[in-house]
């Protein structure tokens, strides 16, 4: 199961779901909000959902800087995009213990990288101190992404 489909080679059609996330989050990064969005791939994250507050609400840029608002209830923890839908905020993730983690990453991109080294879901990490968008996959940082980079990236891998 593929949460978005490839871009068609010469396509001018842009995937609507994956330009809602880059949106909000180039809002984000230019606001300094923090965030953290995983995506679900193949591999079920059930439990990390049911740590959090359910949604179930269409993919919205409005809704994402919304639920990531510094005074939201469900700001702290993580949003769950699947099947494409939010499914969930507020979520718990493991965090990873490597210990070769920059130190000036904090405990949004620890989560990140333990996420990823334990599924194949897709983190996106837009951090509150510096504005950077930072993508994990496979427990694998791409840092410091433009929209555009965080656009291309996520087309590929989804």
């Amino acid at each position: 199961m593929k949460l978005f489909t490839r871009k068609k080679p010469n396509s001018d059609t842009e995937n609507p779901a994956i330009m809602q996330i880059v949106r909000a989050c180039a809002y984000m990064s230019k606001n300094y909000t923090g965030a953290l969005i995983i995506i679900e791939r193949d591999m079920s994250l059930t439990d990390i959902i049911s740590s959090g507050e359910r949604i179930d609400a269409n993919i919205n840029a409005q809704l994402i800087k919304n639920i990531f608002f510094k005074n939201s209830p469900l700001h702290d923890g993580a949003m769950i995009i699947g099947h494409n839908r939010i499914v969930a905020a507020a979520c718990i993730l493991p965090v990873s213990h490597n210990t070769n983690i920059p130190k000036e990453l904090g405990l949004r991109h620890r989560a990140a990288l333990g996420i990823t080294q334990q599924s194949d879901a897709v983190a996106i990490i837009v951090s509150e101190e510096t504005g950077r968008i930072t993508l994990a996959r496979r427990g694998n940082f791409r840092y410091d992404l433009s929209q555009e980079e965080l656009e291309r990236y996520l087309t590929t891998v989804m």
